[in-house]
């Protein structure tokens, strides 16, 4: 009898395969197409944040960090804490680096979380929260938010809390809808958590890009919330530096205990040279800064908004983040993988089928494409070209 291999993976993991980006990405490459289906930007973040880095490392900050953070980015992320929101950390205690945030989230979850444990997020999701979940060998329990509006249905997300729910992790602006929760629905979301005492993670990677005068919200900026909130946060999306990896925690000292539990024995520090050059960034982004941010990727969000509405798109315009949801009921009769690989091999544009980034109801992905604009004029201009002639696919 010939003796079968099993599989190496971790069962834990094994449900999970290969991401849905790196598939995308696969076939946008096969296809020689316009690639809308990763969400990092094409273009380079500021030359003089690249300039520091490279500063640094010429100084010779080559050697490990401090596990929890150079004092200069600790420093820097505690200062723009305060001054953004006006949220008080102590940066050696209440402040943590990692390699970016998709390891924080890692991390937190992995040091907060026994097994067994209930973790309640929102789907669509980032794809990482399930698989990270799984890491712990805690339970996901997604409250599905629905299209076009991503309203909060307050009951639903009650109805998803029980007697073993320990996290509530939450994106704000959320990834993939485009949503930008309301002070009301994350004070519905708090009055729970607070009558509960459940810990919330905040996944706020997208802080900075809101658009039509919408308001980011803190969770931690809410009363009595500072204290059981762990916010999450990175260099990439602000500053386009997507594969610097450089991601920060902030919250009070034993959210933040937990967090280094995990991250000491996961990959220990980030490059110290990153952490140099993104304090560095910190320091210098004002408000200026960041109306200017939002008013680049507004541009370029109303851009693909209006193609995509002029050739029969459905489209939710996001008020946060830089990807777009858009319902092709009008254009194709079947689900988003095959009109997504239709797109690549006939009109060649990549985009991301979201039904992966459901659990509960994947039925409410299946007619949505998610597109990303975080591209050069360029970019955008040459996918609207290919996408014009999408007229009469079925």
């Amino acid at each position: 009898m010939t003796k079968r291999t099993p599989s190496a993976v971790n069962r834990a993991l094994a449900p999970f395969g290969t991401t849905i980006f790196s598939e995308m990405t696969q076939l946008a490459l096969a296809h020689d197409a316009v690639n809308l289906s990763q969400g990092f930007p094409d273009f380079e973040g500021p030359p003089a944040v690249v300039d520091a880095a490279v500063e640094a490392l010429r100084a010779g900050h080559n050697q490990y960090a401090r596990s929890q953070g150079h004092p200069a980015l600790v420093r820097a992320v505690a200062e723009h804490a305060q001054r953004r929101y006006g949220l008080s950390y102590e940066p050696l205690t209440e402040v943590n680096v990692f390699n970016g945030c998709t390891e924080a989230i890692a991390a937190a979850l992995l040091g907060l979380l026994e097994p067994g444990d209930e973790v309640v997020y929102f789907e669509p999701f980032y794809d990482s929260y399930p698989a990270c979940v799984a890491l712990a060998r805690a339970v996901a329990r997604p409250c599905t938010l629905r299209f076009p509006d991503f309203a909060l249905d307050l009951e639903a997300f009650a109805a998803c809390l029980t007697a073993r729910t320990r996290v509530v992790l939450l994106n704000t602006p959320h990834n993939p809808t485009g949503k930008v929760f309301t002070r009301a629905e994350l004070e519905g979301i708090a009055a729970l958590c607070r009558d509960r005492d459940l810990i919330v993670i905040t996944d706020e990677v997208y802080e900075h890009l809101v658009y039509d005068g919408a308001e980011h919200v803190s969770m931690a900026q809410l009363p009595g919330m500072r204290d059981r909130t762990l916010r999450l946060s990175s260099a990439g999306k602000t500053f386009s530096f997507t594969g610097w990896k450089v991601g920060w925690a902030t919250g009070p000292a034993h959210l933040i205990a937990a967090a280094q539990a995990a991250h000491q024995f996961l990959t220990f520090c980030t490059a110290p040279p990153l952490q140099l050059a993104v304090a560095r960034a910190l320091d210098a982004f004002d408000a200026d800064a960041e109306a200017a941010l939002r008013a680049e990727f507004q541009a370029r969000r109303d851009f693909l908004v209006d193609v995509l509405r002029a050739v029969g798109f459905d489209v939710a315009v996001p008020r946060g983040t830089y990807f777009v949801l858009a319902d092709f009921g009008r254009l194709w009769a079947g689900d988003d993988r095959s009109f997504a690989r239709h797109l690549v091999e006939q009109h060649g544009v990549a985009t991301i089928p979201p039904s992966v980034f459901y659990a509960v109801d994947p039925a409410a992905g299946q007619r949505l494409l998610r597109f990303a604009f975080c591209k050069r004029t360029e970019t955008l201009e040459a996918a609207a070209g290919r996408l014009r002639g999408l007229g009469g696919a079925t």
